[in-house]
């Protein structure tokens, strides 16, 4: 099993992924770190959790308008579209992001 240090948010974070995926993890966590900057040049104070929630919140933004364009690529309107066949390759890829964010806000709450 492999493992990766990242910092995010000043804080240092060790993170557990298969052998091989150490590169991917730290370019999530990238990316990340990026939507963690947004929000600190918001100002205002946060809480680790907080912080990981509006993070989250500006992901889940990003995921939602990629998922409108392709729906508008595809030649409906994302309201009156009917709803795309699962692709098993992106729920699986999607599963596996959620258990690192869910690992990362273990993390955190025990900092």
């Amino acid at each position: 099993m492999g493992q990766v240090t990242v910092k995010v948010n000043g804080y240092s974070h060790t993170i557990g992924c298969k052998d091989g995926e150490e590169d991917h993890v730290r370019e999530l966590m990238s990316q990340i770190e990026d939507k963690v900057k947004v929000i600190r040049d918001m100002g205002g104070q946060f809480s680790e959790s907080r912080m990981l929630l509006h993070v989250s919140l500006l992901l889940a933004d990003e995921l939602g308008d990629l998922k409108a364009e392709m729906s508008r690529q595809r030649g409906g309107s994302p309201a009156a579209a009917a709803p795309a066949q699962p692709d098993p390759a992106l729920a699986e890829r999607l599963a596996r992001i959620a258990e690192r964010i869910e690992g990362i806000a273990l993390t955190l709450d025990k900092t």
